[in-house]
């Protein structure tokens, strides 16, 4: 899905958009954060932490891209 669909869940308030997010750029995501703890659990945590802060972002904000 591209990124101003995904944009476009976020700000419809659809919980797809996490679900959304995970499947294009969790492995991504989870790959930064494990090369930075050295551990599953807590890149897996910060992860979704992230996803959390996109949620309570997107609105007001409306990033291009996501």
């Amino acid at each position: 899905m591209e990124d101003r669909h995904i944009v476009e869940l976020y700000l419809q308030r659809d919980e797809r958009a996490i679900a959304e997010t995970h499947a294009k750029y969790g492995r991504y995501c989870h790959y930064i954060a494990y090369n930075i703890l050295s551990s599953n659990e807590d890149a897996e945590e910060i992860v979704n932490d992230t996803y959390l802060k996109a949620w309570n972002r997107i609105p007001p904000d409306r990033p291009d891209p996501l």
